[in-house]
């Protein structure tokens, strides 16, 4: 066989693969890690008013299922924008069946979405960076406030290994308590991709089958595509952007007239 055949049967294989089997390899320090998430996430439902922004990825369905193994009073939360993927759809429908969790959907206005789609049009976010993120303001920022409102903290599936602007994604983030009484934990940070799935394939979590697509990052469906190998984790993301505009608003801090703008995943004080 040549290799170039050879090289083509591996591509094939892999394909038809599962992302647990791909990717199910855990680190060294696996076990520790495993160990301080769960500190992490008894550490956030002692301070009450704690809720989970779960975005039905598989960082996010590993922690809801620490949750609710652990019985830990932590609520979760959907952010249904109204153009999610069909498989996205239906892991919240499973999700929400499950025993043990309360999860609680946010929609986004339904006059901001109408007035968007008939005075921009409903793909308006190919046209500019400002009208995508005007659309991720509606569907995604609105309700996420709503969510968030009167809550303590809550809980992200980030991990520093998802892309350069969350390389620094500290375990927990107080930089928005001063101005909003609100800190952000994020029990997977040092995780790698293959602790995760390891997670994933040992205690059975469900997921959403793009990720066996090579989804590695699923948002809305105009905004995702499949990755390729050697391509950054968010890569499928708003693809046709700059590289430094790929993020919808959820975990980046808007800047002040006295300080450029940076993500607010800083080390805590």
């Amino acid at each position: 066989m040549s290799n170039a055949s050879s090289s083509l049967n591996t591509l094939a294989s892999a394909a038809k693969a599962s992302a647990i089997a791909l990717y199910a390899r855990p680190s060294a320090s696996y076990a520790a890690k495993h160990a301080q998430a769960e500190a992490l996430l008894r550490r956030a439902a002692a301070l009450g008013d704690v809720t989970q922004a779960n975005s039905l990825g598989v960082e996010d369905m590993v922690i809801t299922d620490m949750i609710r193994r652990l019985q830990l009073p932590i609520g979760v939360f959907v952010l249904e924008t109204g153009r999610l993927h069909t498989e996205t759809l239906a892991l919240l429908e499973r999700t929400q069946a499950l025993v043990g969790i309360n999860v609680q959907v946010f929609r986004p206005q339904h006059e901001a979405v109408i007035h968007f789609i008939r005075t921009q049009g409903q793909d308006a976010i190919y046209d500019s960076v400002a009208q995508r993120k005007h659309c991720c303001d509606i569907r995604k920022m609105e309700p996420l406030a709503r969510a968030l409102a009167g809550k303590k903290a809550w809980i992200t599936g980030l991990r520093r290994e998802q892309s350069n602007a969350r390389a620094e994604v500290p375990p927990v983030d107080t930089s928005e308590v001063a101005t909003k009484g609100l800190s952000k934990f994020n029990p997977l940070a040092d995780w790698t991709q293959g602790d995760v799935w390891h997670y994933v394939l040992e205690n059975r979590v469900d997921y959403n089958p793009l990720h066996d697509q090579f989804y590695p990052s699923i948002g809305c469906a105009p905004c995702t595509r499949a990755v390729t190998m050697g391509e950054d984790f968010r890569s499928g993301r708003w693809w046709w952007e700059d590289e430094s505009a790929k993020e919808c608003g959820l975990h980046v801090q808007k800047p002040t007239p006295a300080q450029p703008q940076k993500h607010n995943e800083e080390s805590p004080a």
